[in-house]
C-alpha cells in the first residue's frame, strides 16, 4: 500500500515485535499520533506567539509550560527543546570549546559529539575503555592529566555517554563527573539513550548539561531532543543575542544565540509534548524493563558459542551479540547466507535485526511486553534448534 504517491504505508511497528537498536524509545505514543495530525503544519505552534516572540514563551498551548517540566524532570533548572541530541552537543560546545582546545571524549562515544567538537575547532582526545567496555573515574583521571601535560590547557568539555551507543553499557558517571570537577571541567551528559527510558537525576549525577533525544527515548517525532542545564551555566550557553545591524540598525530581542532563535515547530514539539505524560511515567518501571531484556540475553547465551558483548547482567535493554562461533556457522552453509537469520526472525513476525548481519549485531528489547519479550527469547532458541545448533 501507498499512503501518499510512491511513499509505502510503513506498518512495521502494528505488524511485527520490533527490535531495532535505535528505534524501541522512540514509538510514539497514541497521543502523540493525535497531536501530529492537528499540528502537522509547518508554523501551528505559532498561533499564538506573542511578545517577546520566542518559543518557550508560548503559552498556548502550554510550550512554556513544558519547558519547565522538562527541567523538573531531569532535575535541573533550565531546558529548551533540540532538534536532536546532536544539536545540544552543538550548542554546548559553540559556547565553551574555542579553535585549538583539547575537549575529552570517551572511546564510545558517539559520531555527533566529535563532530559538534570538530566543528568549534575543537581536538577530541579519547578516553579509553576497559577490557570490559567501560569507561572508569581512574581512566578519566589519567587521560586529563595527559592532556593537561601535552597541551598546558585544561579541557574546557568532557562529553559523558550515560549509556553508550555500541554495547549498551551503563557507565559510572557519577564518579566520572565527580573526577573531571576536580579540575574544573564541566560535564555533559549523553543521555540519547537513557533521559525518557530510565531515571536520570541530573543533580545527582553531578552533570553540568545533560542532553537527551527525543526520537530515540522520549516517543517523539524527528528530529527532537532536549538540553537541560544548571543555572550557573545557563547564562553562558542560552545567552541572548547583542547583535546590531549597521545599515538598519536592527537588533533581536531576547533571541537566544545557540538555539538560532527558536527551535522546534509544529509536529516534533507537539508530539514529544503528547508524549511526555507517558514518557514521565513509564521510567519508573525500568525494572520490568531490564527484566525483559535479561529474558531475552539468558535465552541467547543457551545458545552454545554465543557470546554476549555487554554487561552482564543487563543494566540496560540495548545490548550486543556476538553470534560468530553460533548463527554465523550456520550462514557459512545455508543458501541465504547471512540472510537467513533475519529472514527466520521475520517469518515468526520479529524485525529490527540488520539483514545479513551474523556475526556482531544489537538489538533493543525496551517496550516490550512480558508476552512479546518470552516469544523472542523463545523464537531464538527455536531458530537455533532448527538449524542444528546446540542449545543447553
Amino acid at each position: 500500500m501507498k499512503c501518499a504517491g510512491n511513499i509505502e504505508v510503513r506498518d512495521v511497528e502494528e505488524s511485527s515485535i520490533n527490535i531495532d537498536p535505535i528505534q524501541a524509545g522512540g514509538r510514539l505514543t497514541p497521543e502523540a499520533m493525535k497531536a501530529i495530525i492537528a499540528y502537522g503544519d509547518g508554523y501551528s505552534v505559532c498561533d499564538n506567539c506573542r511578545k517577546p516572540f520566542r518559543l518557550d514563551y508560548i503559552r498556548t498551548p502550554p510550550i512554556d509550560v513544558f519547558h519547565r517540566d522538562l527541567a523538573r524532570f531531569l532535575n535541573l533548572d533550565v531546558a529548551r527543546v533540540v532538534p536532536g541530541a546532536r544539536r545540544g552537543f552543538q550548542a554546548v560546545a559553540g559556547t565553551y570549546v574555542g579553535k585549538g582546545d583539547p575537549v575529552l571524549v570517551t572511546a564510545l562515544s558517539h559520531y555527533t559529539e566529535i563532530l559538534a567538537i570538530e566543528g568549534c575547532g575543537g581536538i577530541p582526545r579519547e578516553i579509553p575503555r576497559s577490557r570490559d567496555n567501560l569507561i572508569t573515574p581512574d581512566a578519566t583521571a589519567e587521560k586529563i592529566e595527559e592532556v593537561i601535560r601535552e597541551t598546558g590547557k585544561t579541557p574546557p568539555l568532557l562529553f559523558l555517554d550515560h549509556v553508550d551507543y555500541a554495547y549498551g553499557n551503563l557507565h559510572p558517571v557519577a564518579e566520572i563527573t565527580k573526577v573531571a570537577h576536580g579540575y574544573d571541567i564541566p560535564v555533559l551528559l549523553n543521555g540519547a539513550y537513557t533521559v525518557g527510558i530510565m531515571p536520570v537525576d541530573g543533580r545527582e549525577i553531578g552533570a553540568d548539561f545533560v542532553v537527551g533525544s527525543g526520537h530515540k527515548s522520549m516517543a517523539a517525532p524527528a528530529p527532537s531532543g532536549v538540553l537541560a542545564v544548571r543555572q550557573e551555566r545557563a547564562g553562558e550557553v542560552f545567552r541572548t543575542t547583542s547583535a546590531r545591524t549597521d545599515v538598519t540598525g536592527r537588533t533581536f530581542g531576547i533571541k537566544e544565540v545557540e538555539m538560532m532563535g527558536c527551535t522546534l515547530m509544529g509536529v516534533t514539539l507537539l508530539g514529544m509534548m503528547a508524549s511526555f505524560p507517558a514518557v514521565r511515567e513509564r521510567v519508573n518501571h525500568w525494572d520490568r524493563e531490564l527484566s525483559n531484556a535479561q529474558r531475552v540475553v539468558d535465552a541467547l547465551r543457551r545458545i552454545e558459542g554465543t557470546v554476549i558483548q555487554s554487561q552482564y547482567p543487563r543494566a540496560h535493554t540495548l545490548t550486543r551479540v556476538d553470534t560468530t562461533r553460533s548463527f554465523d556457522l550456520v550462514a557459512e552453509k545455508h543458501k541465504k547466507k547471512g540472510f537467513f537469520f533475519s529472514s527466520s526472525l521475520k517469518a515468526k513476525g520479529i524485525v529490527g535485526i540488520i539483514p545479513g548481519a551474523t556475526k556482531v549485531w544489537k538489538f533493543n528489547t525496551y517496550g516490550l511486553t512480558d508476552a512479546q519479550a518470552g516469544y523472542v527469547a523463545e523464537a531464538f532458541l527455536e531458530i537455533a534448534r532448527e538449524n542444528g545448533l546446540s542449545v543447553s
